[in-house]
């Protein structure tokens, strides 16, 4: 975090969320975060649990933390209008309350800001107050208060910005009281861009003309800067994020941490507006956002400089490739294939899971000018239909991965998988009918296969002798979708081909199993073979879920890039069809056995628990290809022992992770 300024988060807590106080707190300091500003709602403190709970609060924030409280909302009996918006009925409750907390808490904060967001009817109803008569009274006896006790008095934002209404506070002399002033601002959130936003340095110059008009000694700190990723565009918040923090302020907190979950009440009589909801640089559950894993890896002063120019170029000798979802892991190795043959690439991504930020930048630095990186997301049609009309040929490989998450939020899975896949097809019918697209379809549309007569053997489950289907499933099996992840997939492979049927649109689709390789950033609910290795590497517990006797075929993905790329160049061939791609029988392997062959590449076994089956599991899935290799002469060349360990050095070189040292191993038998 060297050579940065130092920066803070705004966090709203509610009463009763210990744990995720301390988990947020911990997350913050992680990331290099110095401040954080909360409030200490004067309404909600005298509720019968409120002081106990601000009790536990702000010594908890402060121990690791530099503490700005925000006071503000009126008890609603002490209110004018009986809300928490409104006017104290006697305007020196609200210092009274002021001194109280400076005296309960005052160890453990240096600054004190007094009320937020005057201009902002949800919280200081100025219909009462429509000249701000009382604000600047209730207000100015706190500051001047909370001055003469030793204290440093922030003054609250306006948001958006208003000179007028800071000017007002000048006349009115509450400005000579305080040292510093909030300034708010969320630009392409709230602000419009071609309105009531100019940017920070016209606003902060502003400001500053203010303040050097009635106190030249108070300082400007953005108390409140942030974007919302409603729209799925994460990338975006980075750029936000690095404007706030460059901005001439002398102080930034960023809004917020975490997203709040849609059952939660924002504000006192708000409506519903999704754009409240996703401020975090975590999600809900507290899983990382692209601005998060930027900010922890340390990478933020170079993102801009390492991040490729988005949009196509005017001119180009042939047009690209685009590949939706390009900076995924197939999607990255496929880009890469294609530019080392000479093909401009338009890798459109949202770079929303995990890793993948880094795939772009490898690709950057591999690829130069190839590489036309285009930020965007599936669900926006007009993103996508610019990337369709540029290309010569185009991958679908964009998608919500992990059964797991589609089980969580089914419509955002649905959204992703299904919807954003009819989006391109539109764009194509609509702008580009002959461009010919290869969909990344999964096996999961044959659903959970329990009808198969499987055998069980010692380390494994496999088809007796002579079955039907002793070359594997093939693509007369009946679709049977299960679980939201494989409606939400199966929709979209019934959708690419059918408008290959109705529409005449250029289009197949790869029923992919399980591929793995360099570039896999695998966890527990997608990608699990590189998920074995990592954890294997870290010397950290493999959890299976069920037995471990489940079959698959894995496929090394420069052999899936290959059929990729066969079934685009056959696409007159393949058109209207859907293909299984996969290892098939020669690379058809149980989870214990790849467990077995990690110990071998590793020196020892990896310390292993089971946990009882997740939904949807197939007790053995292996794909017979002979359909795809009898239209494009595709055919796999690498072998699952050889890849398992191509993909060991790769994760042991490219992500640091140690070489394995002897310990004893744990494990427990499955029930």
């Amino acid at each position: 975090m060297s050579g940065r300024r130092d920066f803070g988060f705004v966090e709203w807590f509610r009463p009763g969320e210990h744990d995720r106080v301390l988990r947020a707190v911990d997350g913050m300091v992680d990331l290099g975060a110095r401040f954080i500003r909360t409030h200490l709602s004067w309404a909600t403190y005298h509720t019968p649990d409120g002081a106990a709970w601000y009790d536990w609060l702000i010594p908890t924030l402060s121990k690791k933390l530099t503490l700005l409280p925000c006071i503000h909302y009126t008890p609603p009996s002490l209110s004018r209008t009986n809300r928490s918006s409104g006017p104290p009925r006697r305007l020196g409750d609200f210092a009274d309350f002021v001194d109280h907390i400076l005296t309960r808490y005052g160890t453990h904060f240096e600054h004190i800001e007094l009320w937020n967001e005057p201009n902002n009817l949800l919280d200081w109803d100025w219909r009462e107050d429509q000249e701000w008569w009382l604000f600047s009274e209730m207000v100015g006896a706190a500051t001047w208060w909370a001055r003469k006790r030793g204290w440093k008095p922030v003054l609250g934002g306006p948001c958006p910005f208003d000179p007028h209404w800071l000017s007002l506070m000048g006349e009115r002399g509450v400005l000579q009281t305080v040292d510093a002033v909030g300034f708010h601002a969320f630009p392409r959130t709230w602000d419009s861009e071609a309105g009531g936003w100019l940017g920070y340095d016209a606003h902060l110059q502003t400001m500053r003309s203010v303040l050097d008009r009635y106190n030249p000694a108070a300082q400007i700190w953005i108390t409140e800067a942030g974007y919302s990723t409603w729209r799925n565009d994460e990338i975006e918040q980075v750029g936000r994020f690095r404007e706030a923090l460059s901005a001439p302020a002398d102080r930034m907190y960023w809004y917020g941490w975490q997203d709040i979950p849609t059952d939660v009440p924002v504000q006192e009589g708000a409506y519903f507006d999704p754009r409240h909801y996703h401020l975090g640089v975590t999600d809900t559950a507290g899983r990382p956002k692209l601005l998060h894993r930027v900010l922890r890896s340390g990478g933020l002063d170079t993102w801009g400089k390492q991040r490729p120019a988005a949009g196509p170029r005017i001119v180009r000798p042939k047009a690209p490739v685009a590949i939706f979802g390009g900076a995924g892991f197939v999607g990255a190795n496929l880009a890469d294939s294609l530019m080392r043959d000479g093909n401009d690439v338009i890798v459109f991504d949202n770079l929303s899971r995990p890793g993948v930020e880094r795939n772009l930048r490898w690709l950057a630095s591999a690829h130069g000018g190839r590489l036309l990186f285009t930020p965007g997301d599936i669900r926006d049609p007009q993103a996508v239909s610019a990337v369709v009309r540029e290309a010569s040929g185009i991958f679908h490989l964009a998608a919500q991965v992990a059964v797991t998450s589609s089980l969580t939020d089914p419509q955002d899975d649905f959204g992703i998988n299904a919807q954003g896949t009819l989006t391109i097809l539109e764009a194509m019918r609509r702008s580009a009918p002959e461009t010919p697209l290869v969909f990344a379809s999964t096996n999961k549309v044959y659903g959970s296969l329990t009808d198969l007569d499987v055998i069980e053997r010692r380390d494994r489950y496999e088809l007796p002798a002579g079955h039907r289907l002793e070359q594997g499933i093939n693509e007369h099996q009946p679709l049977a979708f299960c679980t939201p992840y494989g409606c939400s997939k199966g929709v979209a492979d019934q959708y690419v081909l059918d408008f290959a049927h109705s529409f005449g649109l250029r289009t197949a689709v790869l029923r992919k199993s399980c591929i793995y390789g360099p570039r896999q950033f695998g966890t527990e609910d997608q990608g699990w073979l590189a998920h074995f290795v990592i954890r294997a590497l870290r010397n950290e517990t493999i959890c299976i879920y069920g037995d471990g006797k489940q079959v698959r075929d894995v496929l090394h993905v420069s052999d899936a890039v290959a059929a990729y790329r066969q079934a685009l160049e056959q696409i007159d061939t393949v058109r209207g069809e859907a293909f299984n791609l996969g290892g098939g029988m020669s690379n058809a392997i149980s989870l214990r056995q790849a467990l077995a062959e990690i110990a071998r590449i590793g020196g020892q076994p990896p310390a292993v628990t089971y946990a009882p089956a997740r939904t949807g599991d197939q007790l053995l899935f292996v794909s017979d290809t002979g359909k795809l290799r009898a239209a494009t002469g595709w055919e796999p060349n690498i072998g699952w022992r050889d890849g398992l360990r191509k993909l060991a050095d790769w994760l042991t070189q490219d992500l640091a992770l140690p070489v394995r040292q002897s310990r004893p191993t744990r494990r427990s038998v499955p029930a």
